[in-house]
């Protein structure tokens, strides 16, 4: 069994905010470990500035005590001189022995013990200590300063005066100023990855966006554009992706048209080969049938049944060629004799030859002609051909009293205008299911005719580089529409 079926996966803007929240971290606990460091020596430098201050106040208010040996009169000045702040006060004398001491000292034997400056001192020394003491039921951190005293212009050490200055409110200073800093840290965090967030997102959005429409396009759909509005890298791969997509659909398209064009050859080729063979097999033949009919029926003596069945079998052959004469019109490939000509007389003549078929029907035309229309180059017969077969169809198509909408106008521009010619009709119309079929070779909805009628219609209209297609019609019944280049007008 595998060890894994397959990897954790985890998103780019995920991977994108755990980085820079890592590097945000790291960013700002070093700046505020620094901050702090800077901020506790800063501290705690005042604090020993304090005591020395203390301790030289200390030392000039008693000089003259301690010249005198005035160790009471000492004292009491310690004694006045302690609070919160200043923990103890202690004097020596200069033998380094105790002069005089706060009570506090006193009442601590470890706080009299011997000066720790030497006997050859100078004025500037200091010692400083560090150390703990019992205060209030508890042990409170105190910094112990030392200083030498001397008298003007005596180079004699007179002796010493050491301070104990508690550390408690530069603790609780050190304290606030910590909380500033991880508060300040937490908000810049905050800030930074807010907009982190917000950069992720706009980087990582418009990749999901190609991502997604990258999956598209393996799965055949070439429709994707992706908006973005960016004018940076990330803009420029979206408007290359949707470059890209248009480039692929319009390659799938004419591959498509080009297969459908192969596959309409094929179909004509496979046509053309019936066609042939039903030509050089049937006509024969058949026409060995129709002459000897039509000998049958110059006979005088048959009888009126059996001349109405010559009829139906003459009648029965005519359907016959005209199948097989429709068959090989489709499937051959005609050369054109473009010819200029216009367009309303060429429909003109495709009206004139229904008529009788319109009349019958008491079918109404409606005409509606743009004017000024140029003329086009084109086969007169084979265009008049699909105007026919379109309006054949309208007219078995409608009922008695039915009307047929017949229109021409220009549309386009002057680099590439072209007439469209609209017919169509109130008849029973055809489903639109059938749209793209209707133009196949032997597809038809009606119960008579082979199907061939519309297709050749294409076949024309396309050797003309144009286009004709059903579209929709307000009402019942259907509509055509021709598109003829005038790449020839003049």
């Amino acid at each position: 069994m595998s060890r894994f079926r397959g990897r954790i996966r985890i998103s780019l803007y995920a991977r994108f905010m755990f980085a820079i929240a890592l590097i945000l971290v790291l960013l700002v606990g070093s700046i505020l470990l620094v901050i702090e460091k800077r901020e506790v020596h800063t501290i705690f430098e005042q604090a020993k500035d304090r005591g020395l201050l203390i301790a030289a106040n200390i030392a000039n208010l008693n000089l003259e005590r301690l010249k005198f040996w005035d160790a009471e009169g000492t004292k009491k000045s310690l004694d006045a001189l302690v609070d919160e702040n200043l923990v103890y006060a202690v004097v020596f004398d200069r033998f380094n022995s105790l002069f005089a001491a706060s009570d506090f000292a006193l009442a601590n034997e470890a706080l009299l013990e011997s000066s720790r400056l030497s006997d050859e001192a100078k004025p500037g020394d200091v010692a400083i200590t560090p150390r703990r003491v019992a205060r209030g039921g508890r042990s409170v951190p105190v910094i112990e300063i030392e200083i030498p005293v001397f008298a003007t212009g005596s180079p004699t050490k007179w002796g010493s005066v050491k301070v104990g200055l508690s550390l408690e409110e530069m603790r609780e200073e050190i304290r606030r100023t910590r909380l500033v800093l991880i508060l300040i840290g937490c908000g810049g965090f905050l800030l930074g990855t807010g907009g982190a967030a917000l950069l992720a997102k706009r980087i990582t959005g418009p990749m999901k966006k190609l991502v997604e429409g990258t999956v598209r396009i393996s799965r055949g759909d070439f429709s994707q554009n992706i908006e973005v509005a960016s004018g940076d890298e990330i803009g420029e791969l979206a408007r290359s992706f949707n470059s890209m997509t248009e480039d692929l659909l319009q390659a799938r398209r004419q591959t498509e048209e080009a297969n459908r064009r192969l596959l309409q050859a094929e179909k004509l080729a496979s046509i053309g080969r019936i066609a042939a063979t039903i030509a050089h097999e049937i006509r024969n033949p058949l026409t060995s049938v129709k002459l000897n009919i039509q000998k049958l029926m110059e006979n005088e003596s048959l009888g009126e049944e059996e001349t109405e069945h010559l009829n139906l079998s003459q009648e029965g052959i005519l359907q016959i060629e005209k199948f097989i004469k429709e068959m090989l019109n489709f499937s051959r490939v005609s050369d054109l004799n473009p010819e200029r000509f216009s367009i309303v007389q060429i429909l003109e003549e495709a009206v004139k030859i229904l008529k009788g078929s319109l009349e019958e029907k008491k079918i109404s035309l409606v005409r509606n002609y743009a004017d000024s229309l140029p003329q086009v180059v084109v086969d007169g017969d084979k265009m008049r051909q699909v105007f026919l077969n379109i309006l054949r169809n309208g007219v078995e198509a409608c009922e008695t009293g039915g009307r047929i909408s017949l229109s021409l106008s220009l549309t386009g521009n002057d680099a590439g205008r072209s007439i469209k010619v609209r017919i169509a009709d109130d008849g029973c119309g055809i489903p639109e299911k059938d749209w793209e079929n209707i133009f196949e070779p032997f597809f038809t909805t009606k119960s008579t005719g082979i199907g061939l009628g519309l297709a050749n219609a294409k076949k024309i209209v396309e050797q003309h580089r144009g286009v004709i297609k059903v579209v929709k019609k307000k009402g019942k019944g259907t509509a055509f529409e021709v598109l003829i280049p005038c790449e020839g007008e003049r």
